[in-house]
């Protein structure tokens, strides 16, 4: 659902106006020049009208009229040989909302290109479920090869001839012809060894093993150390030679969190799970099928573009609702070992955030910003209902620490800033809050106490010493006597991490929630008035 074309990031992803395979669907696509800043999405396969009396194997049944189909697909993206860019998708049907759109009853894939300048070439279909009773006759757009575009046509050639892209089609498509070398198995991503064999992996943890490019496999087996459901894997090979998996490592398939990552050498064996994204906010729309958490992972596959920072970019559904992309640094590094002084002047502002782990919804953004007053800061500002902004910083690992920041907020009558010192498990240890009615804040085992008052636009140095031998912690802060010996909120031996966060930490989802959702959250869908911080610079020492 990923490529990088021409300069440019290109994401598709399907659209119902309520629930998962609900009619009338459409696929839509976005592009972006760095990955950050996307454009408006675009319709690039539209609603397709079903036409009355359609057939299926065994019968034939009669939708409503005006019924519309919906759209499924695991491949968006095929960079041919002769570099034209296709995108892909596949129109469904589902006469009920507990039929699915991936059964082999669908009416077939589709293809169209997109050109250098953005636009998008003709409608076609690439195959038809000819099984189903689909063919020229009687669909809405002719097959590729009547396009008039010889180059056009030889890349969809290549790509009907490419058995590793292609297999992703088959849940789909079933059709009994052959073409497809390993059938009951859904979501294949793949990618080479050293010694040119393929691994294939599927969704509920099965693999297999192929030397001849995708004509023939191994039997799927299933990986008992791969601890997932029916969420999909994405498996890779990285630009430092190295290779990654990313998944959801939970057995329940309605609650799809953590995103998760190991590494390997070989790509064989893995190693050190890594969180990738933890965030589950709150669902905002009620519907069927909408689990929790971070949904469809999909990355780059081999043959679609080499961003130029090799780094490792994916995508996910939050929630089945919004649309999510992550950069992952490569080479990936699970810990800090150096002393950390961070200012952000020497930062684009706009651009990546070094060293940081941010969390940035569209209405929640975390971005390096030039401060009235010549210093680059970075900036939280939140303007979500229902989520927030996050950053976080990781140190060496210790404990004892003191911690120092420099932080501004914009206003003193609504919102939060959260200042807290963490573990590895993100327990927190110590934590300052700046409050939606102008008091500052500090925990002291398990209360808030109201330690001093904020003004807007007006920088405040926070420092917080730590000592996890003691349980204990001494804060300071401008315009106030010094705190000793508070006490820690969490029991933690050591601590490695500091968040700025604009909300409390989520309690919700748990394991135990109730995957559907009765009714939609009030005001889900309009902004509210933005809270605004700011981070100066940052010490560990």
């Amino acid at each position: 659902m990923l490529a990088y074309w021409r300069g440019r990031f290109y994401l598709e992803y399907l659209s119902d106006p309520v629930s998962e395979s609900v009619p009338p669907g459409q696929t839509l696509l976005t592009s972006s020049g760095d990955g950050r800043n996307w454009e408006k999405p675009r319709v690039i396969f539209p609603q397709y009208l079903i036409p009355d009396g359609v057939y299926k194997p065994g019968g034939e049944y009669d939708l409503p009229k005006g019924s519309y189909s919906v759209m499924h697909q695991r491949m968006g993206f095929y960079v041919a040989p002769n570099g034209r860019l296709l995108v892909l998708d596949f129109y469904g049907i589902c006469p009920h909302s507990t039929d699915l759109p991936n059964d082999g009853r669908g009416i077939g894939r589709v293809v169209r290109e997109v050109y250098g300048d953005g636009s998008f070439g003709p409608l076609y279909f690439m195959r038809y479920n000819r099984h189903a009773g689909w063919n020229e006759s009687n669909t809405r757009y002719p097959h590729y090869k009547e396009s008039k575009d010889q180059g056009f046509v030889e890349a969809c050639e290549a790509l009907l001839a490419n058995k590793l892209m292609t297999l992703q089609w088959w849940e789909e498509g079933r059709s009994p012809d052959g073409f497809y070398a390993v059938e009951g198995h859904k979501a294949l991503s793949y990618y080479h060894l050293p010694d040119s064999k393929v691994v294939g992996l599927w969704k509920w943890s099965g693999a297999a093993v192929t030397a001849d490019e995708g004509r023939s496999w191994s039997p799927v087996v299933e990986v008992p150390t791969l601890v997932m459901a029916g969420a999909k894997v994405w498996g890779q090979r990285t630009s430092d030679g190295r290779y990654a998996l990313v998944y959801n490592p939970s057995t329940r398939n309605s609650h799809r969190w953590p995103l998760a990552k190991v590494t390997s050498d070989d790509g064989l064996t893995f190693d050190h799970l890594l969180l990738v994204n933890g965030e589950v906010p709150p669902r905002r729309f009620a519907g069927l099928y909408k689990d929790f958490g971070l949904n469809y992972v999909r990355g780059i596959v081999e043959g679609n573009g080499s961003p130029p920072d090799g780094d490792m970019w994916i995508t996910y559904s939050m929630n089945k609702e919004d649309i999510w992309v992550s950069r992952i640094p490569i080479p990936v590094r699970h810990q800090v070992d150096t002393p950390v002084n961070d200012t952000f002047d020497a930062m684009i502002p706009g651009g990546e955030v070094v060293d940081w782990n941010i969390y940035s919804p569209l209405w929640a953004p975390v971005t390096v910003v030039d401060f009235p007053g010549g210093q680059r800061s970075l900036e939280l500002r939140d303007a979500d209902p229902y989520d927030y902004a996050k950053a976080e910083r990781v140190f060496p690992e210790s404990s004892r620490v003191t911690v120092s920041t420099r932080v501004l907020a914009r206003q003193c009558d609504r919102g939060q800033l959260y200042i807290e010192v963490v573990d590895g498990r993100g327990q927190a240890a110590a934590r300052v809050l700046f409050d939606a009615d102008g008091a500052i804040r500090a925990r002291n085992a398990s209360e808030f106490g109201t330690v001093h008052e904020y003004k807007p636009d007006v920088w405040y140095d926070v420092s917080l010493s730590l000592d996890a031998y003691r349980h204990r912690y001494d804060l300071a802060i401008t315009g106030m006597p010094p705190l000793r010996d508070l006490m820690f909120d969490a029991p933690v031996s050591t601590v490695e991490r500091v968040i700025f966060r604009t909300g409390p930490e989520r309690r919700e989802p748990m394991p135990e929630t109730n995957p559907r959702l009765e009714q939609d959250r009030p005001g889900a869908d309009e902004p509210v008035e933005p809270a605004v911080y700011y981070v100066n610079f940052m010490t560990v020492r």
